[in-house]
């Protein structure tokens, strides 16, 4: 796992398919991202302490449901 590293995606843009509150106090914490614009998620963040940033990137480059590299941080690609 890195630290604070830019994470390489398929592409540069980014998608979001998914942006979820899943512990229920009104901010996102989940983002599910396509970055090369073909609808499939390659790039999932988490936050885990609620504090609005993203604390884990995990890059599925493969998109076969196998993480490619985990990140500590938002992989240089922050939501918006």
């Amino acid at each position: 796992m890195s630290e604070n590293e830019t994470g390489e995606t398929r592409g540069d843009e980014r998608i979001d398919l998914i942006v979820a509150d899943t512990n229920n106090d009104g901010k996102a914490d989940l983002w599910v991202v396509d970055t090369d614009g073909d609808g499939k998620a390659d790039l999932f963040q988490f936050d885990h302490d609620g504090d609005g940033k993203v604390d884990l990137s995990i890059i599925d480059r493969t998109q076969d449901g196998e993480p490619d590299e985990v990140i500590n941080g938002d992989a240089g690609l922050p939501p918006a």
